[in-house]
């Protein structure tokens, strides 16, 4: 697991390090600038022309320290400078004077006539930028972006990329590698930033852990290691060790969404899994996952023969550990009692996904039966439904949007998007670091509810199994990827890269 940071939170972890710590902004500045260099170095020939562009903020110094580094191992660096110095910070005028003895080569933006930019190392802005960017500084993105040079490395964050949301403030420099410095940060997970981030490197530059105790991030995000998080499964058990999973799944004519939660359940670890689907499912299901229990209703029932419907739901539910509601089931009229059935009978944790959130949508009474172990998988469609919002402005409040949701009901809400976000219990957020758009593809989503419902089974907590199961879940998109391109994924090749090990 890794913290993500916003702005002001990594400019108090660095006041803190300074101010209360001792250790001297220059040291760091120092570390931070050979980080950039370095990474630089890895991209660049000697021959190469090096551009490094600096404000007049500490950014723009770590860009002059790096400059300097590169130029003393041989390299042809030009600094190129924009902004009033008389604003500059006392480690700019530092890092100035220091390149002026050296007779690095620099120029004024206002006063440069352009030449070749082979490498662009871009230090104008860091992630203090809470404005849309005008005047010089604009004029000189639009130049930097104008050469189209082989390769950027950006220092801390793409200038004009928010430190927070990820909004291009205007315009933007598109980086091919990110040197970030302690922690990552916010803007560089979420798009447009994502994208304008390229590769983000994170180095440690030697910030305490005390002082980032000292802002108590709430944002995190998975990596490679946190596939140990992974309950193990002890060797004195049987099926009933790792939950026994009902989904209620499946209309006529859609069996795939139930044969997909159900099969990426047990590829996740589930022992036992019941479908309860209608008849017209049946024979489809027990030829496509032999391993689950089919058990069938007549959906006519939930109105005419109610009093028999609910003794058979309310049967399945008391056999469950857990329960997935919702993908495939249709808009019929049974559909929200269905729903309302489930809600106020199952004393389980539950997924509740899809067509389940239409129902909560058209009903929003029915998320007065909301309890804290329920977990919510709406895409920006659903999630539109459900608050009222328009799609826009969802997208542009990730965030926001899952944390506010999750906080009013006290549940976890797993918000899809090109990067997932999920408001979990006690006001963490996670951020998804893994997946691609080929991903994109119908099922993809009851693969996910299914992978949460097996780490559920497996007996994590509800908001762990969601940021675990949502992890995993681009995991297994990331192999297959790997392996077919961007354009073949099909949903049951997720289930597939699951079952082999992706993760595991």
């Amino acid at each position: 697991m890794r913290y993500l940071l916003t702005g002001k939170q990594m400019k108090q972890v660095d006041r803190y390090t300074i101010e209360q710590i001792g250790i001297p902004s220059l040291v760091l500045m120092e570390r931070a600038a050979l980080a950039v260099a370095e990474e630089t170095m890895k991209h660049a020939e000697k021959k190469e022309h090096i551009w490094v562009a600096c404000g007049t903020g500490n950014n723009g110094a770590d860009g002059i320290a790096a400059a300097r580094m590169m130029f003393l191992k041989g390299y042809d660096v030009l600094v190129l400078l924009a902004g009033n110095p008389e604003h500059g910070t006392a480690e700019y005028h530092q890092q100035m004077k220091i390149a002026q003895e050296l007779g690095m080569n620099m120029a004024e933006f206002k006063d440069f006539i352009p030449g070749r930019c082979d490498v662009l190392v871009d230090a104008v802005f860091g992630v203090g930028l809470d404005r849309e960017i005008g005047g010089e500084y604009r004029e000189l993105l639009e130049l930097l972006n104008g050469r189209a040079p082989r390769f950027t490395v950006a220092v801390d964050i793409p200038s004009g990329i928010h430190s927070d949301s990820g909004k291009v403030m205007g315009i933007a420099v598109k980086a091919d590698v990110t040197v970030t410095f302690g922690w990552q940060k916010l803007g560089t997970c979420l798009y447009p930033g994502k994208e304008y981030s390229g590769t983000v490197v994170i180095d440690d530059i030697g910030f305490p852990k005390k002082s980032l105790e000292q802002v108590s991030p709430q944002a995190f995000t998975y990596e490679e290691a946190d596939w140990g998080r992974i309950p193990r499964r002890p060797a004195y058990s049987n099926k009933g060790s790792f939950g026994k999973v009902l989904i209620i799944a499946g209309s006529a004519g859609m069996s795939g969404a139930a044969y997909l939660s159900a099969s990426a359940a047990y590829a996740m670890g589930a022992g036992l899994v019941k479908v309860f689907t209608v008849e017209e499912n049946r024979v489809v299901l027990q030829q496509q996952l032999p391993e689950a229990i089919i058990e069938c209703y007549d959906p006519e029932a939930v109105f005419k023969e109610k009093a028999g419907f609910e003794e058979q739901a309310g049967k399945a539910l008391e056999w469950a550990d857990l329960v997935v509601l919702g993908p495939g089931i249709g808009q019929g009229e049974y559909v929200p009692p269905l729903v309302k059935f489930v809600l106020t009978h199952a004393y389980v944790p539950i997924v509740l996904d899809a067509d389940g959130l239409n129902a909560v949508a058209k009903h929003q009474e029915l998320t007065g039966y909301f309890t804290e172990n329920i977990i919510i998988t709406p895409h920006l469609g659903e999630m539109s439904r459900l608050t009222g919002k328009r799609v826009e402005e969802i997208r542009e409040n990730l965030h926001e949007t899952a944390l506010e949701y999750s906080g009013r009901y006290g549940i976890t809400c797993v918000l899809k998007d090109a990067v997932t976000v999920i408001g979990m219990k006690g006001g963490r957020v996670y951020y998804n670091s893994s997946g691609n758009s080929a991903m994109a593809k119908a099922g993809s989503g009851d693969v996910l509810t299914g992978l949460i419902a097996g780490l559920l089974g497996l007996g994590m907590e509800e908001s762990e199994a969601a940021a675990l199961g949502v992890y995993l879940h681009g995991c297994a998109g990331d192999r297959v990827f790997k392996e077919r391109g961007q354009h073949g994924l099909l949903a049951r090749d997720l289930v597939e890269a699951v079952r082999q090990g992706i993760a595991l």
